[in-house]
């Protein structure tokens, strides 16, 4: 199953496309569209992350207002999802629900580099007591895998951040693997103090490898447009299924391209999967 995002030469989302429109690669094989819809009613599992490192320090204040009011526009019956916050430590501020107000108090709740006790995610293999900085990389992994990787349906990460990431335990490749073999796509707004800069390379990577967008936000009035732009990109998805032609369950990373009948539209998906071991 891919979720598939359309947008013509002007940026602009594509409505209204036929499953002809779309043409399908995986490893360069054409592959036969087996099944296709327009998705809008789908149930979304949603993570917001929050970097409260002390780079977002003048930031904090916008981004809770406009995260909450992104959460109100983009969540309808059905969807589902939790907010987490990284600095030195991951902490779940909120596990997954419906219920918007806990959302917003735990949105609020965020506190530049302040750890809320008692609800650090379970780590694992992580030891994240001592990281020195910020922990982005061990913030996605941990969502992926503790949290997203025993959902259904559609699944989407959206940080605030400005992609600096010093002294997680798990490396970039490692965030982006868990993104991909949880069917994850991640989105980020990328918000830099000039003081500080961003990592633009960073997020840039993180999307592209599993079909999402950065959007940079450079004033507070951007953060909203920013979260508009994220929440038209959620709710305007086409669902395109195939059954692979290579049928090995080997484990290996299969790549997989989405072409356009339409060359002067652009189909946005993740890079590909990985197959099931037998």
């Amino acid at each position: 199953n891919l979720f598939v995002t359309v947008r013509d030469k002007n940026k602009r989302i594509v409505p209204n496309l036929t499953k002809d429109d779309f043409k399908v690669f995986e490893d360069n094989q054409e592959q036969k569209i087996a099944f296709f819809s327009k998705e809008v009613t789908l149930p979304i599992t949603l993570g917001l992350l929050l970097d409260t490192s002390g780079s977002e320090q003048n930031m904090l204040y916008a981004i809770q207002d406009a995260g909450s009011r992104f959460m109100n526009r983009v969540l309808r019956k059905g969807d589902e999802a939790m907010v987490l916050s990284f600095d030195t430590d991951v902490d779940l501020l909120s596990d997954f629900t419906e219920d918007r107000a806990q959302l917003d108090r735990a949105i609020h709740r965020s506190r530049i580099n302040a750890p809320m006790g008692g609800g650090m995610i379970n780590p694992g293999p992580l030891p994240t007591g001592n990281i020195v900085g910020t922990a982005l990389y061990d913030a996605i992994y941990l969502a992926c895998n503790d949290k997203l990787a025993t959902e259904a349906g559609r699944k989407a990460i959206v940080i605030v951040t400005d992609a600096q990431d010093e002294g997680s335990k798990v490396r970039l490749e490692e965030a982006i693997e868990a993104a991909q073999r949880t069917d994850t796509v991640i989105h980020i707004l990328l918000v830099a103090d000039p003081r500080y800069g961003g990592n633009g390379g960073v997020a840039k990577k993180l999307a592209e490898e599993t079909g999402g967008r950065v959007v940079s936000v450079s004033s507070q009035k951007k953060l909203e447009q920013a979260f508009d732009e994220i929440s038209e990109e959620l709710r305007s998805q086409y669902t395109v299924g195939y059954y692979p032609t290579d049928t090995a369950k080997d484990g290996r990373f299969r790549k997989v391209k989405v072409e356009m009948a339409n060359r002067d539209f652009k189909a946005l998906t993740r890079k590909g999967y990985y197959a099931p071991r037998s």
